[in-house]
């Protein structure tokens, strides 16, 4: 829950985004998810160079998902700490990472994969009709982009926002090829929080727009 003083100084950081941004090409509910980007980031790439990336179906799909309590299947533990606790309790969405997971380091040694791309497939039952959040690793969002390809998952929403200089680019490359609703950007930039920030976004709409 945010206090006066937190949510002051968050108004305030909006404030001074919406001064300084100059032209873009967002509205509505998309400019509030890069808005949210660039306040978790402070980088107005976000915006222009490296610029957010929507699917038409993109927000009305997350925005369902969310509602319906739907799964929210991510790739590092790091992004289930940026998370809003209270939208996941109030929504009933239960986020799963298996980064950590015995069994998974386990299949990933035995087929030479990262554990990112085995936990993804290990998961591809639950993240059905649910939200992926991908803000670490290129070979998990490589890997859903093969399952979706296989018909082995239809996922409501694909966020993907990996950061790095190996296949960071060009998985989000195949993920724009996709016809599922997929929010991106272009290039080597992402992460964690600004993955993060897409998903805290969204429930902030929800919460705005309960119908």
């Amino acid at each position: 829950m945010q206090t006066r003083k937190g949510q002051s100084i968050e108004d305030e950081s909006m404030e001074i985004i919406e001064r300084e941004i100059g032209a873009h090409p967002y509205q509505g509910h998309e400019w509030k998810i890069v808005r949210r980007i660039i306040h978790s980031t402070a980088d107005f790439d976000f915006a222009r160079n490296a610029g957010i990336i929507f699917h038409k179906d993109a927000v009305r799909s997350g925005l369902e998902a969310l509602r319906s309590g739907r799964n929210i299947i991510v790739d590092v533990n790091g992004i289930i700490g940026l998370l809003n606790k209270q939208n996941l309790a109030d929504f009933k969405n239960n986020v799963i990472c298996d980064i950590s997971n015995p069994d998974v380091v386990k299949e990933a040694t035995n087929l030479n994969k990262t554990r990112a791309q085995t936990a993804m497939r290990m998961r591809a039952s639950e993240m059905n009709g649910g939200i992926v959040v991908i803000g670490n690793a290129p070979t998990a969002l490589l890997e859903v982009v093969q399952m979706v390809k296989e018909n082995v998952t239809r996922p409501s929403l694909i966020i993907g926002m990996p950061v790095g200089f190996v296949c960071a680019a060009e998985s989000k490359e195949e993920l724009a090829k996709l016809d599922v609703p997929y929010i991106t950007n272009k290039g080597r930039k992402g992460g964690s929080p600004s993955a993060a920030a897409i998903v805290n976004a969204l429930y902030k709409i929800v919460r705005e727009s309960p119908s």
